[in-house]
């Protein structure tokens, strides 16, 4: 049977959360999500952006595609979840990190009890995609004006009626640029270091004697 693939990008010593960063797809598509996709590896800058005291993991998906009611980023991401909780993290948050199907995923993910906070840029969102699951969550949907793959408006109202259900939301507009964020490129990596830093738990201070 095949297994989604969890790699380890920085196994920070004492981590203060786990960011699990999850990348694109397709609609439909039971092929391998192997790391050659340029929707993996449009993710890989944003693996450096995190602080350094914070574990990042990069979940690769059994499949490339969401494939309708199967939905199986969320069931590949509810094993990894499961996997911080069960052998490797236990008790950490979690702040979720992803890009067009991965911001699907994430924000579809993100009733699991350990996850705090979700980044979801330019996701793909459509209508009747779930809201209840985010109450209590801070959540930062991006996304580009010039987006012609996801759409905005949709990432606007979906922003909105998270916001009803209970989540803490920001929705941020990033002028001039796709959906492949390369045009403001530096503008997302700062967008997401500085989301992922705010949602850090507080540094635990070291012991005196």
């Amino acid at each position: 049977m095949r297994r989604p693939a969890l790699q380890v990008r920085n196994a920070a010593e004492h981590p203060r959360a786990l960011v699990v960063v999850l990348h694109g797809g397709a609609a439909d598509g039971h092929g391998r999500a192997h790391r050659g996709r340029p929707a993996y590896l449009r993710m890989l800058p944003f693996l450096r952006t995190p602080p350094a005291d914070a574990a990042v993991w990069v979940l690769r998906y059994r499949y490339r595609g969401w494939n309708g009611g199967a939905a199986d980023p969320v069931r590949d991401l509810a094993w990894a979840l499961d996997e911080a909780a069960r052998r490797h993290h236990p008790g950490l948050p979690v702040i979720l990190v992803g890009h067009s199907m991965g911001g699907r995923t994430a924000l579809w993910g993100a009733g699991a009890p350990q996850v705090t906070a979700v980044c979801a840029l330019a996701p793909w969102i459509e209508p009747g995609d779930p809201v209840d699951q985010l109450a209590g969550r801070t959540v930062l949907i991006a996304h580009g004006d010039r987006d012609r793959i996801t759409d905005p408006h949709a990432s606007r109202r979906y922003a909105d009626a998270a916001a009803r259900a209970g989540a803490h939301v920001t929705y941020h507009e990033v002028t001039g640029d796709g959906h492949g964020m390369l045009r403001r490129a530096r503008h997302w990596h700062d967008l997401v270091r500085a989301f992922v830093t705010a949602q850090l738990p507080a540094a635990t201070p070291p012991r005196t004697a």
